[in-house]
């Protein structure tokens, strides 16, 4: 059928401009994902330091250089702006070795200047989490001669204590609406998932099995909560749950310990750190220990991201 020139050019010019836009999405997306940067902690010059590395595992830049023998900087968290890193350090300690009792709560700029150190106290202070609006951090800490979980303000100050069981309360994960925190509690025997509001009120248990449930993360859209498990077989698996604890689904099955799962911002992808490729004659403390791995968020697609000798761990995208 015969159609005049005009209509031609209209039309290969809308086939252009299509293709062109879809490119352009396509290049923001990789664009979006390569900013995307994730921080790490690794035991790369023997001692445990922060890192950071791009989403594909490339352009990995050292950022902390912890001063003194047998200091230690680990447990990279990033603020919601993505501008700044709450990590643990015992940096200012005295003991010779990386003692317990010296973990505390330091924040840096996301180019690792700017170093301040956030609680100061005799009993370990770790696991920092940002609430989703960069205000404040919810921490664990020893304090009370117990494991508790505490929030405090960005600044380190206006400390408050959350939970006040004489089991072991750890863990603590904002929710992306920043009114509840998941944490990992002892208070019912064996180690399982549980919510409270952010106030510590209104404790609800998501997990109930016999087995270790632990490293959990929120999905950006607070519909699901990947965490990891210990099954019965010894080893550690990766599972996704729906925001209440219901709807159970294992991710990884690679019979080794698969743990620390984060979501990537944009929910498609999820982190974590293995020991998948640790050969059966080889143990822990051979040397080839975790490396960091990423999949889609169904557990397919599989790929490592970090190839050392070394431990390689606690990823946070």
């Amino acid at each position: 059928m015969y159609k005049p020139k005009g209509i031609v050019f209209l039309i290969l010019l809308v086939n252009l401009v299509v293709i062109t836009l879809q490119c352009s999405i396509q290049h923001i997306g990789k664009s979006e994902l390569r900013q995307w940067k994730i921080a790490f902690d690794s035991e790369g010059d023997t001692k445990r330091e922060i890192y950071v590395m791009d989403a594909d595992g490339s352009n990995v830049q050292r950022l902390t250089y912890t001063p003194g023998e047998n200091k230690h900087s680990w447990t990279p968290r990033w603020s919601p702006d993505r501008k700044k890193i709450v990590f643990v350090s015992n940096r200012d300690g005295r003991a010779a070795k990386r003692a317990s009792e010296e973990y505390e709560i330091y924040v840096m700029d996301a180019d690792s200047s700017n170093v301040q150190r956030l609680t100061i106290n005799d009993v370990p202070d770790s696991e920092p989490a940002w609430s989703p609006d960069g205000e404040r951090i919810a921490f664990v800490s020893k304090r009370q001669d117990n494991t508790d979980i505490y929030v405090m303000n960005a600044d380190g100050s206006n400390v408050q204590r959350l939970t006040y069981h004489e089991a072991i309360d750890a863990g603590p994960r904002w929710s992306p609406d920043g009114e509840r925190l998941a944490f990992l509690s002892t208070r019912d025997g064996n180690a399982e998932i549980y919510l409270m509001n952010v106030d510590g009120s209104n404790v609800q248990r998501l997990t109930d099995n016999t087995l270790t449930d632990a490293g959990y993360h929120w999905s950006p859209d607070a519909r699901r909560i990947a965490f990891d498990r210990k099954l019965r077989e010894g080893h550690w698996e990766i599972f996704v749950m729906d925001a209440n604890g219901s709807n159970v689904q294992q991710l990884t099955a690679f019979g080794k310990v698969s743990t620390r799962p984060r979501w990537s911002p944009d929910g498609k992808k999820i982190v974590f750190h293995s020991t998948m490729d640790l050969q059966a004659n080889e143990s822990q403390e051979q040397g080839n220990e975790f490396e960091i791995y990423v999949m889609d968020a169904d557990g397919s697609n599989v790929k490592r991201l970090t190839f050392n000798n070394v431990q390689d761990g606690h990823p946070d995208w």
